[in-house]
């Protein structure tokens, strides 16, 4: 006898077998071609001497390129801060996964009670199985970094709870980051015993991570290219191999977020209100673009005190206003770094907009990405410089 708390159902996810053919072969594939035997090799065998004085990604995604400070640099602190970059980027991407640990888990606790949904919840176990592996050697190589450069943290820092700001470097306060707590605290609830919203999970998940993928295919490329595999930087081998698993990661939130849908009853007013609510949220998360970090939606400001730190380190040798000139001359002035990050958001909000062309059940601003696109190069200049103008260092 069916209980009454059961789902309400009318079909099965069998009833899709283009979608089901889609899973299988993503997971078969993922199995196949798992790489976290590889980056936890990595992990263990990292020593920062061994590539301390070569790049480990394309000469673009280096810290603060395309700004003043790139441009005085010397041969030698441009490898650093393009090695920099690679610690800034991937320390967002552990509290981007380890979120997704969390609710890949929700998720599948919301599908499980369906009939025949076993296929879609395997395809995140082994996910979040991966993820542990890009956490684990992301954090033990930035941090030796870190401690071999500057004896402190800068980017990385310990781990932390997805109930804290996701974005690592955020317009954040105390009152903001309350009420985004709660929100994730409502949606687990709600999800984990209601399929459609479980599914959208995905949707959202997908929308998050896109950015991500195009900016780590590029990322994926310094390996790819290297003249010597065998002798390449370990952390540009970690960089491949964690976008090749990332690629099935994305097709699992293609497939779960737009496809499966379709086997379940069409959502509600309230479902369809949640969604909406979700999706406003990662246009809010991904309002900001950062010259610091060009293809990471960090607000600048949140990262004055760090950069200044940065100046101040023996690796620039600046005094306080050599530093606080440096800071203006980077983050409120126009350069070639401002544009390469405003073009990669822009790209952004173009692909979030293409996604969820098919989603029938999201409102005119979340098809359009309308929030995304309000930020523009006069918009984060002017709002730099009244943060500069009272700018404090620790």
């Amino acid at each position: 006898m069916h209980s009454g708390l059961a789902q309400r159902q009318t079909r099965s996810l069998l009833d899709e077998t283009s979608t089901v053919r889609k899973l299988e072969l993503n997971l078969r594939r993922n199995v196949e071609q798992d790489h976290t035997a590889l980056i936890d090799a990595a992990a263990r065998r990292f020593c920062y001497e061994d590539c301390r004085h070569e790049y480990w990604n394309p000469e673009q995604f280096s810290l603060l390129w395309g700004t003043r400070l790139w441009e005085q640099a010397s041969a030698a602190q441009r490898v650093v801060l393009n090695q920099l970059y690679w610690v800034a980027y991937y320390a967002q991407i552990v509290s981007a996964e380890v979120a997704t640990i969390f609710l890949n888990q929700v998720s599948a606790a919301g599908m499980y009670t369906l009939e025949d949904f076993r296929l879609v919840c395997d395809n995140l176990d082994l996910e979040s199985r991966q993820e542990r592996a890009h956490i684990n050697a992301f954090k033990s190589i930035g941090e030796a970094v870190e401690h071999s450069l500057f004896g402190e943290r800068l980017f990385t820092y310990p781990m932390r709870s997805l109930y804290q700001h996701t974005m690592v470097f955020a317009d954040s306060n105390a009152a903001r980051d309350f009420w985004r707590r709660l929100q994730i605290q409502a949606f687990t609830l709600l999800s984990s015993s209601n399929a459609f919203l479980a599914s959208q999970y995905l949707l959202i998940r997908g929308l998050r991570t896109l950015n991500g993928k195009l900016v780590q295919h590029q990322l994926s490329t310094y390996y790819q290219q290297h003249p010597d595999r065998e002798r390449a930087p370990l952390p540009s081998a970690v960089s491949y191999w964690h976008f090749m698993d990332e690629s099935f990661h994305f097709n699992t939130s293609r497939v779960i977020g737009l496809e499966v849908p379709r086997a379940l009853d069409a959502p509600t007013r309230f479902e369809r209100w949640v969604v909406n609510r979700g999706v406003a949220g990662c246009q809010s998360d991904h309002f900001h673009f950062s010259v610091a970090v060009n293809g990471i939606f960090w607000y600048d400001p949140a990262l004055f005190p760090v950069i200044y730190k940065l100046f101040r380190s023996p690796l620039f040798g600046m005094d306080d206003g050599e530093a606080r000139a440096m800071l203006e001359a980077c983050f409120a002035r126009e350069s070639d770094g401002l544009a390469a990050a405003l073009k990669t958001h822009q790209i952004a909000a173009d692909s979030y907009r293409a996604f969820v062309d098919p989603v029938a059940w999201l409102d005119k601003n979340n098809r359009e990405m309308s929030a995304m696109r309000r930020n523009s190069a006069e918009r984060y200049l002017a709002g730099n410089r009244r943060q500069l103008a009272g700018f404090r260092p620790a």
